[in-house]
């Protein structure tokens, strides 16, 4: 058995044109979530290796 001991996080994608400034507001042109964080990165990992 192997337990993992690490954070579980939901990772928010936006896509834009460039880098906002300090204080600046941008606007995306699409919008993702993908499952991430160092624990469920070390579970899937160890998951597939048997």
């Amino acid at each position: 058995m192997i337990i993992i001991v690490g954070s579980i996080n939901l990772d928010l994608i936006a896509n834009v044109d460039r880098l906002p400034e300090p204080g600046e507001t941008v606007r995306g042109s699409s919008f993702a979530t993908a499952p991430g964080g160092k624990g469920a990165n070390q579970a899937l990992a160890a998951a597939r290796a048997g």
